[in-house]
């Protein structure tokens, strides 16, 4: 019973200390902080150096910029609209996740609903930023998507040759 307590916090707080060390790598605003391999390596990115390499026309880097600050302020927005609730639902969360760690017996079915939450709000995200990506791409034309598809799975590899600093396992 006790090994299992340990796995379960384990696998609660690694992903959280991991997540957090993990945004220091990624440098200051501008982007020009340091940079950490999952940031260099990451998939589906849109950064600036790939959009050059697409010879974009002033139409389309208009429309990219557009659309990156349509999603910026649409961000803010909805921050600005409710950032209490949100903060509240965090602490709410965590205190849920203390409660069922400290708890005498171990509590499968509240540990289930507590991940379930967890991995919905993470797939919202996602979906998110999917329709963000296809937005982007949707101002291209079909030669530069193949172009950028290409440029992806050229940095894919180079990344996958990279070695990759840390413990194997």
């Amino acid at each position: 019973m006790k090994f299992t307590k340990q796995l379960i916090i384990a696998s609660l707080v690694l992903p959280l200390t991991l997540g957090a060390t993990s945004s220091f790598a990624h440098g200051d605003k501008e982007g020009k902080g340091p940079r950490g391999p999952q940031q260099e390596c990451r998939m589906g990115g849109f950064d600036r150096g790939m959009m050059k390499e697409l010879t974009l026309t002033d139409s389309q880097k208009e429309q990219l910029k557009e659309l990156r600050k349509d999603s910026r302020e649409a961000m803010k927005a909805e921050f600005d609209k409710a950032p209490k609730p949100d903060m509240q639902a965090r602490e709410a969360h965590m205190q849920a996740l203390k409660d069922l760690m400290m708890a005498d017996n171990f509590n499968p079915a509240k540990a289930t609903e507590l991940v379930k939450e967890m991995s919905e709000k993470r797939t919202e995200r996602q979906v998110h930023k999917l329709s963000q990506q296809h937005k982007m791409l949707s101002v291209l034309t079909a030669d530069q998507k193949e172009t950028f598809f290409e440029l992806q799975q050229e940095r894919a590899e180079d990344c996958a040759d990279k070695p990759h600093k840390g413990k194997r396992h």
